[in-house]
């Protein structure tokens, strides 16, 4: 259960940097801003970070795939 609410937490996190950036960038006050790099390599971290989490969920058996069909 708290493994769903951390992914959910990190989703969250990484449509909310999402749509910084791209406020960011069609706001442009500043034409030479770097905001917009700053929310999409914070974006780009956190999903790369939820990857490695999840790899190591799977591999310590924290999380448990189910089937895709019962027919399998």
């Amino acid at each position: 259960m708290i493994t769903r609410i951390i992914v959910i937490l990190f989703m969250m996190a990484i449509v909310a940097s999402l749509g910084s950036a791209l406020y960011s960038m069609l706001r442009r006050q500043e034409p030479r801003s770097t905001r917009t790099v700053k929310a999409l390599t914070f974006r780009i971290g956190l999903s790369l970070l939820l990857f490695v989490l999840l790899i190591l969920g799977f591999a310590f058996g924290l999380l448990n795939p189910h089937p895709i069909s019962p027919n399998f």
